[in-house]
């Protein structure tokens, strides 16, 4: 069995799309043995979970109270790890961890290793790069989820190779359709799901349900939002009075704090999945959805235009008229909208499962490890 050691600068049962696609395949290598790879997984203490809980082997370390002094302990920790473990491959994928790696490689120079971004090149700061790009020049591959940011790092980087490896969502909660659970509805219902946070531009989510509601049309919005920072609340709550300001309260579902497992079952009550990001990387929401067979209506940016490839579906922030018109043609013609539910669930079938994105991980090693 050959060794692949993932080094991780947050806990690995902490919720993060990092973490998350980590964990994917590494539960997708322990399932898969006759692919030759053993998974173990470096990373800061478990914070509800225990290292038995899981089908791979999990090292953890200490965490510090600064940055400056996680840093170190990161150093210490990776490479007593490193050096016990004797890996034939070390993947990446935190930037912190890669800058972390960046102090010790030359110790290690006979181990190859790879880096995966899972953000855009132009989401990191100059300092950041001045960190990484040394590090990324050293390293074996550097894998991106779309090829938007596979574009990005060739025009804007000389970092070499490139490969692309798409996204998935965890096959345990969105693994396979029951058409059974699928809710019919006496009026379309638009999903809208995400943090609180900047990125995801709620304010203008309520006016894109505004402008709908102008139009004329009947509908009913199911949202859920999720929070952690102090302020959020407050901010759930704005959102709340201006969607049943806007559509009544009899036509708003308001959900907070779902597990994956509710999430999976939440979608089977959407028929337009709507996302109004004003940043995204890649968009695992609209995946979550595309595998319930939500048809999705996005905003142009990041890789959500690769990950949808539908341009009808996708529209810019200062031509609103476009999404809306979009919506409201999915909610007038329910042959259009059965015919869309059918179109991405066949591209989530194609692209984004978990099998898919750990052969596509299994070929990469194999191509590595020799």
């Amino acid at each position: 069995m050959k060794k692949i050691l993932y080094l991780m600068e947050y806990p690995i049962d902490l919720p993060g799309g990092a973490q998350m696609s980590t964990l994917s395949v590494c539960d997708g290598l322990s399932a898969r043995r006759d692919a030759g790879y053993e998974p173990v997984v470096i990373c800061p203490k478990l914070l509800t979970h225990s290292v038995a809980d899981y089908r791979f082997r999990i090292l953890e370390y200490d965490m510090g109270d600064s940055r400056g002094l996680n840093l170190l302990k990161r150093i210490k920790a990776f490479k007593k790890y490193i050096r016990a473990e004797r890996p034939d491959l070390i993947h990446i994928e935190m930037s912190e961890s890669l800058i972390t790696y960046g102090f010790i490689r030359r110790k290690f120079r006979e181990i190859p290793y790879i880096y995966t971004d899972r953000g855009l090149l132009f989401g990191y700061r100059k300092r950041s790069r001045l960190f990484m790009d040394p590090v990324l020049r050293d390293a074996r591959m550097l894998v991106t989820t779309t090829e938007y940011n596979k574009g990005l790092w060739t025009e804007g980087s000389d970092i070499r190779p490139i490969s692309v490896i798409y996204n998935t969502i965890s096959s345990g909660y969105f693994g396979s359709y029951d058409p059974d659970k699928r809710i019919r509805h006496d009026k379309p219902v638009i999903g809208l799901a995400g943090r609180i946070c900047v990125e995801k531009d709620w304010p203008f989510a309520c006016s894109f349900i505004d402008a709908l509601a102008d139009s004329g049309a009947d509908f009913k919005v199911d949202i859920v939002l999720s929070t952690f920072e102090k302020g959020d609340e407050e901010q759930v709550r704005e959102i709340y009075r201006r969607l049943t300001e806007s559509i009544g309260e009899d036509n708003v579902t308001l959900r907070q704090e779902l597990t994956q497992a509710e999430m999976a079952d939440y979608y089977y009550g959407v028929d337009i999945f709507l996302m109004t990001s004003q940043f995204e990387s890649f968009g695992k929401a609209a995946v979550e959805a595309m595998s319930r067979k939500c048809a999705v209506v996005s905003t142009a940016i990041g890789g959500l235009p690769e990950v949808l490839g539908l341009e009808g579906n996708l529209y810019s922030k200062v031509d609103i008229n476009k999404g809306v018109d979009c919506v409201r043609s999915l909610m007038d013609d329910p042959e259009k909208l059965e015919e869309q539910r059918e179109y991405f669930y066949r591209r989530y079938l194609d692209r984004y499962t978990e099998e898919k994105y750990i052969e596509r991980h299994i070929e990469l090693y194999d191509g590595l490890t020799g």
